[in-house]
């Protein structure tokens, strides 16, 4: 619920009201503004009627104009110091983002000339930056230095004055609900721009930003977030939850969703950005256990090889408790301790092993060693759910003839008991095992084939980045249906109600709860979609390879809102809360402007994601770090005549950088969705997904 400030007109009556039951002074001189009978004095007849009754339209009118003086007054108290920032030359396109010449905002945050701005306003590389002071000077700037973490940068001009520098807004006196005015100097006029919102949120952005209601676009960002006597609450920017690219953020303006970074954060960090120090966000190196950081425990379920966590002797298994002080009691409260800090950073760490207390000192580093994970070589048949006590292992399903399995003799029908001493459960388990290990690694392995078991030694592979074969065994035998009700099957709708969107899944008519169904997330491209004739199309393969086909529609048919985010996701918890959902295959499919969301559905949300299958559609942000628990596959196509040929040739060098597996499939010459024949190659693409 957004709670509304009490605004000047309540405020006035509140505080007439008081001085009038104190006795201290007359109504009388009060009275022309509110309207009243100016001859009443309190404790007259009639008094109380007087003082409570509503106040005429134009008493009414007065008030709002007290109101909306009071932020011109906040806005004209902080005015001195928003400058109007021009740029000239630099890169036409970063990414999807169209730059265009229009001036940005800037901050003044000392005397001596040195103003605050956005990142976003400097990523096409500008030839040259000029900054116009409120009295019409136009100065030459230089880029000091840049946060990476939090997305500012601080620019130099040289001054013949001292510079008006705002007062700031503590942390400890920010509070939700109350008044936010977003301020730019984009226009012509001496007056800046304003728009007016509340404080909505605090510790946004894995406590990095503040946020507001306030409309907020490129032109004010850089510009600062006030309160309502001028002070400054923070510095706009564009920002998001899901990613951390350079252009991350810039699709929410105007939508009520803002974010500022909070300036006495600025101020904290305003001496070593002077320095010339760029700022980057730390990494520790850590995976957390669960499906969701916000109900997840702050378990650590792997360490990233060579890390500082692992240098520092952190283990899976570890439970968290303690940060620099501070309680951990989510996965997300880890996350955001680690995510607001930077590289260089030392934070102490207070953790249980085996109900025992230990303490580590971790320096966080800029970035890690790209991870790589290792392969046995092998597809694991999906087995049910076994029942407690049942045959430890995952029986093999495939062998890949070139692969580390084949060549140590491991055939189809084998089953993999334990890895490196420790029992393999099953095949979800069997995957998080091998996670810890890279290509190159010597592993060993017990394998048993019939009444026999054997250890072999071997060295990790690579993942393939090939299309398997035409044919690939069944992954599962015959399931005995179970007794009882299942949930719905075919065709479903859903709806999640606080979003206006219609969905549809399709859940192949033989489901079974025992066997695990992997999902693919369709994404559309601009002009929408027919279900049925998606599904026409997807129908059999859903049917043969145990796939649930989850399709939303846009609310606006030619594109894809940012918010929609959440939609997908909640679209998913609903799926995965009413069916048996196999975490090893959930993909997430688009086309084109489709192609751009699943992006970042993908790279925002790694705990629940395995793939991302991209038609005809750019890179929409920095991939995230490989993972050792959390794998990601990417599917993509090129065609030569594609506006977006070129750039898909460098996503797929950026993602094969970063050591994430790509598919990469040439359609020709024209742009285009899957044929069938391409089609089936993709579906057996997903059916890979599971290697080990």
């Amino acid at each position: 619920m957004t709670v509304r400030p009490i605004g000047v007109r309540n405020l006035f009556w509140l505080v007439a009201a008081a001085i009038a039951v104190s006795g201290l002074l007359q109504l009388s001189p009060l009275a022309p503004l509110a309207g009243r009978d100016t001859q009443r004095v309190p404790g007259g007849e009639g008094f109380w009627d007087t003082l409570l009754a509503p106040p005429r339209a134009a008493a009414a009118d007065d008030l709002d104009l007290l109101e909306q003086d009071a932020f011109r007054a906040a806005v004209d108290r902080v005015a001195p110091s928003v400058v109007r920032i021009e740029t000239v030359g630099g890169l036409p396109r970063v990414g999807t983002v169209l730059f265009g010449t229009g001036p940005t905002t800037g901050l003044v945050v000392d005397k001596d000339g040195y103003v605050i701005s956005s990142k976003f306003n400097f990523i096409n590389r500008p030839a040259s930056i000029l900054v116009r002071l409120p009295d019409g000077q136009l100065k030459p700037a230089q880029l000091v230095a840049t946060d990476h973490n939090r997305m500012l940068v601080l620019l130099k001009i040289d001054v013949d004055n001292p510079l008006p520098v705002p007062e700031i807004v503590p942390q400890a006196e920010m509070r939700v609900g109350q008044w936010a005015i977003a301020v730019g100097r984009t226009f012509e006029g001496n007056r800046p721009n304003m728009a007016v919102g509340i404080l909505s949120a605090l510790g946004r952005i894995w406590g990095k930003a503040i946020q507001t209601d306030a409309a907020v676009s490129p032109g004010n960002y850089g510009g600062p977030l006030v309160d309502v006597r001028g002070r400054v609450l923070g510095v706009i920017v564009p920002l998001s939850p899901q990613s951390d690219s350079e252009v991350a953020g810039y699709e929410w303006y105007d939508s009520g969703i803002g974010f500022a970074v909070d300036a006495e954060h600025i101020l904290k960090i305003l001496p070593r950005l002077k320095k010339g120090e760029d700022l980057h966000p730390g990494v520790i190196g850590i995976t957390l256990r669960g499906q969701g950081l916000d109900v997840g425990e702050p378990v650590v379920a792997a360490c990233h090889p060579n890390s500082p966590a692992a240098k520092a002797g952190i283990k899976a298994g570890d439970r968290i408790e303690e940060i620099d002080g501070r309680k951990t009691q989510r996965a997300a409260e880890v996350k955001e301790q680690i995510s607001r800090r930077y590289s260089g950073e030392k934070i102490h760490i207070v953790l249980l092993r085996d109900q025992k207390p230990l303490q580590f000192d971790v320096e966080l580093v800029l970035k890690l060693e790209p991870y790589e994970h290792g392969l046995l070589g092998v597809l694991p048949m999906r087995e049910p759910a076994k029942a407690p006590g049942g045959t430890p292992g995952t029986v093999i399903r495939y062998v890949y003839p070139k692969g580390p399995g084949a060549a140590a003799g491991i055939e189809p029908g084998d089953a993999l008991v334990s890895l490196v001493g420790k029992p393999i459960q099953g095949r979800v388990e069997a995957i998080e095992q091998f996670g810890a290990f890279q290509p190159g690694d010597e592993v060993e392995l017990e394998v048993r084939r019939g009444d026999q078991t054997r250890k072999l030694r071997l060295k990790l592979g690579r993942l393939p980045e090939e299309l398997p074969p035409v044919e690939l065994p069944p992954a599962r035998g015959e399931v005995k249906p179970p007794a009882g009700e299942r949930p719905k099957v075919g065709t479903v709708e859903l709806k999640i109600p606080e979003f206006k969107n219609s969905a549809w899944a399709y859940i192949p008519e033989a489901y079974q709860p025992d066997v695990s169904y992997g999902v693919v997330i369709w994404l559309h491209a601009p002009g929408g979609f027919d279900f049925k004739e998606l599904l026409a199309r997807w129908k059999s393969h859903c049917d043969r390879h145990d796939l649930i086909l989850l399709a939303p529609k846009s609310a606006d048919p030619q594109r894809w809102a940012p918010g929609e985010v959440t939609l997908v996701e909640k679209l998913l918890d609903q799926v995965r809360s009413t069916y048996t959902v196999d975490p090893a295959r959930v993909v997430v499919h688009g086309h084109e402007g489709g192609g751009t969301l699943a992006y970042m559905i993908a790279f925002g949300h790694r705990e629940l994601i395995r793939a991302a299958a991209v038609v005809d559609a750019p890179l929409a942000g920095r991939p995230p770090e490989n993972d050792p628990l959390h794998r990601l596959a990417i599917y993509l196509t090129t065609a030569k005549k594609s506006r977006h040929a070129e750039a898909v040739k460098q996503s797929t060098a950026l993602l094969r950088q970063m050591k994430i597996p790509v598919t990469l499939k040439d359609l020709g010459e024209d742009p285009r969705y899957l044929n069938d024949e391409e089609l089936a190659e993709l579906v057996r693409w997903i059916d890979m997904l599971d290697r080990i």
